[in-house]
């Protein structure tokens, strides 16, 4: 679910603007944020962790007060077809899957064989004695 989000942070220069929206823009689920006025952000995203997001203002900026939460209203299909008027083309839009493009390569959870190094036998013998 899409939600818009509305944070009160304590702001005193653009360097702790800079760091406020750095902070909040690398927090997973974030898909915009937006500088409200002078002490305010409003973050838009979907699935995130509001208290989170919040928390870790508070440990990198100061002061951040959650001030309110709404969901964002998508567009819906029943509102083109109840708009009565107009005529012609009534088919249904396919709508084709977007394609996710990772920034960066899947991490490797096996080990490559040039990683791998052969275990060595030792006597139990201590040379130092």
């Amino acid at each position: 679910m899409k939600q818009k989000v509305v944070i009160k942070v304590s702001m005193n220069g653009q360097k702790s603007r800079s760091k406020a929206l750095k902070k909040v823009v690398g927090i997973q689920g974030v898909e915009a944020a937006a500088l409200q006025g002078q002490d305010k952000i409003e973050v838009t995203g979907e699935s995130m962790d509001v208290i989170g997001l919040t928390t870790s203002l508070r440990k990198s900026v100061g002061y951040a007060e959650l001030v309110s939460v709404t969901p964002v209203g998508e567009k819906k299909e029943g509102d083109k077809k109840d708009g009565g008027g107009g005529g012609g083309g009534g088919g249904k839009k396919s709508e084709t899957p977007v394609p996710i493009v990772w920034p960066y390569p899947p991490y490797v959870t096996s080990v490559p064989e040039y990683y791998m190094y052969p275990v060595r036998e030792y006597d139990n013998n201590c040379s130092i004695m």
